[in-house]
């Protein structure tokens, strides 16, 4: 565990794609993922073809709740946070980088790229991992410019874990990337995407 760092603070991202587990597979592409994951001209899927989830917290003693809603090219994400006796809170948006949950090799690309506009909450990126088992991926947070759409750039060599041996990023075993609205306490977000990728 690296204790040189708040990483408590991060801890509901570990959680937010259990759901993966069942869906995901160690088999690469050999192609390499598109530099776009999802402009949300597609009201139903990204734009590699994958659906969108929601993933919340409820099986984990939690009862945060969320709904997405895409329109004109934007899609936006709200709900609320509420974390149960002694356990955080989270409600995850997952993009898969292929629509059967297959990891990806994102070695030609230096980061994730998204255009969001945060209204509420607290917010972070994840790169789901084929390689990662205990469920505690890379993660970022997303800084927050109220008001505005802004255009954010994580590079890969930045995203830490929590609560694990900090170790490189896998780049070839990519299978999601996730927006995960977490916290501590109960409290309601929002935010607004119109553009998911990697640079």
């Amino acid at each position: 565990m690296n204790t040189s760092r708040p990483s408590f603070r991060l801890l509901p991202v570990a959680f937010a794609v259990v759901a993966l587990a069942f869906t995901t597979t160690g088999a690469c592409s050999a192609a390499g993922a598109p530099a776009l994951l999802d402009d949300f001209s597609d009201a139903a899927k990204t734009s590699t073809g994958a659906g969108r989830l929601l993933v919340d917290d409820r099986q984990l003693g939690s009862t945060s709740s969320g709904i997405q809603a895409c329109a004109d090219g934007v899609l936006t994400v709200r709900g609320s946070l509420v974390p149960g006796r002694g356990v955080p809170a989270f409600v995850s948006l997952v993009l898969l980088a292929s629509p059967d949950g297959t990891a990806q090799d994102l070695s030609a690309f230096s980061g994730i790229r998204l255009r969001v506009k945060v209204a509420q909450g607290s917010i972070s990126v994840q790169a789901g991992s084929a390689a990662i088992d205990n469920f505690d991926f890379h993660s970022g947070p997303i800084p927050v410019k109220g008001g505005e759409f802004q255009e954010i750039r994580i590079p890969f060599t930045s995203m830490k874990r929590a609560w694990s041996e900090q170790t490189p990023l896998d780049l070839a075993t990519i299978t999601s990337v996730n927006i995960v609205a977490f916290g501590l306490a109960k409290g309601d977000f929002a935010y607004e995407l119109d553009e998911v990728g990697f640079y």
